[in-house]
C-alpha cells in the first residue's frame, strides 16, 4: 500500500530508497540499502526479510534480477508482494504480484525503478520517473523530488501518512565509520513528503560540508558580529574588538556544539574561515 523509488548514483557511488504511504512508519518496513551491495524496497504485503536477505545475496555477487528471482522462487505468497531493487552496479529490477491491489505496477529505468500499489493510477509512476530523470543535485534530493512528484500526482489513493528517504555510501555516515549517509523518516504527518523535504534541508545544514573555496575570511567586521552574538548568548565575556583570537574561537566552538554545526566549523580546520551557510543560519536563528 505504497509507492517508492529505488536508485543508484554512479557519480556519488550511492544507493537509495524513498517511499511514501498511508501506513504508519512505512520506511521502517520498506527501505533497505547497503553500500556496494544495492538497495531494496519491499512493499504491498511486504516480506520484510526480503530487505536483509536481498542485500546479502547482492553483496555475494548476484545481480538485481538474479536476487529477485531467487527470493520469489521460495515465497508461497509471491503474488502478494511488490519489490524494487538496484544492485551494486545500478542494474534495476522489479516485481509486482498479480494479487497486489490496483492500481499496481512498476516502471524500470536506467539505474532506478519506481513501484506502487493502491495508487490513483499509472500516472503516479510516470510522474515519479520523469521527475527523477530531470532532477539535479545529489541522490537524496532527486529521490525526494521524485517522491513529491508521485505524491502530487495522487500517490496512495487512500491518502497520506508517512514518508522517508534512505541513502548509503561507503564511509558516508556521521563520523565516517558507517555507510548511512542519510536516513530520514516522517512516521505520521498530514503531508509527510513535504515534511521530508524540510528535514532533508536540515540534514544538509547540519551534516553538509562546503568547499573551502566557498568559505569567507573572518575579518574584523564578521569577528565583531560574532563576538556580539556570543556575548548576547552568554558564551563570551570579553571585549567586542573584532579580534578573532583564541578566546573568541573557543567561545564560538562552544556555540557550534550547542547548535550541532560541528561538521561545518572546527577550531582545527580552517578556523580563520567561516562557512557562509553557518553565517546565514546564525543570522536567521539569532536576529539582532
Amino acid at each position: 500500500m505504497t509507492f517508492s523509488i529505488v536508485a543508484y548514483s554512479r557519480d556519488e557511488q550511492a544507493w537509495g530508497v524513498a517511499v511514501a504511504s498511508k501506513f504508519l512508519a512505512a520506511p521502517a518496513v520498506v527501505s533497505w540499502a547497503r553500500a556496494s551491495a544495492g538497495a531494496v524496497a519491499t512493499q504491498a504485503f511486504a516480506k520484510v526479510s526480503f530487505g536483509a536477505d536481498g542485500l546479502a545475496l547482492m553483496a555475494g555477487g548476484l545481480s538485481a534480477e538474479e536476487m529477485l528471482a531467487k527470493l520469489l522462487s521460495t515465497d508461497e505468497d509471491a503474488e502478494d508482494r511488490q519489490v524494487g531493487v538496484v544492485d551494486a552496479k545500478g542494474n534495476a529490477a522489479a516485481h509486482t504480484g498479480e494479487d497486489c491491489f490496483d492500481y499496481k505496477g512498476h516502471l524500470v529505468g536506467e539505474g532506478f525503478t519506481c513501484q506502487g500499489n493502491i495508487l490513483v493510477g499509472r500516472q503516479v509512476l510516470e510522474e515519479m520517473a520523469a521527475a527523477y530523470r530531470s532532477a539535479s543535485g545529489e541522490l537524496a534530493d532527486r529521490l525526494i523530488v521524485a517522491l513529491l512528484a508521485g505524491d502530487r500526482a495522487g500517490g496512495d489513493r487512500r491518502g497520506r501518512q508517512s514518508a522517508g528517504v534512505l541513502v548509503v555510501k561507503e564511509n558516508g555516515g556521521y563520523g565516517g565509520d558507517n555507510d548511512r549517509y542519510i536516513d530520514l523518516r516522517v512516521d505520521d504527518h498530514p503531508d509527510p513528503v513535504m515534511r521530508l523535504r524540510e528535514l532533508a534541508k536540515l540534514h544538509h545544514l547540519y551534516f553538509g560540508k562546503s568547499e573551502v573555496s566557498t568559505r569567507i575570511p573572518i575579518d574584523k567586521t564578521i569577528a565583531s558580529e560574532l563576538q556580539g552574538l556570543l556575548k548576547h548568548l552568554g558564551h563570551y565575556g570579553g571585549a567586542i574588538n573584532g579580534m578573532w583570537d583564541e578566546t573568541t574561537k573557543d567561545a564560538f566552538w562552544e556555540l557550534v556544539g550547542v547548535e550541532n554545526l560541528e561538521e561545518r566549523w572546527s577550531p582545527d580546520d580552517h578556523a580563520e574561515l567561516i562557512d557562509p551557510v553557518v553565517l546565514d543560519f546564525l543570522r536567521e536563528r539569532f536576529p539582532k
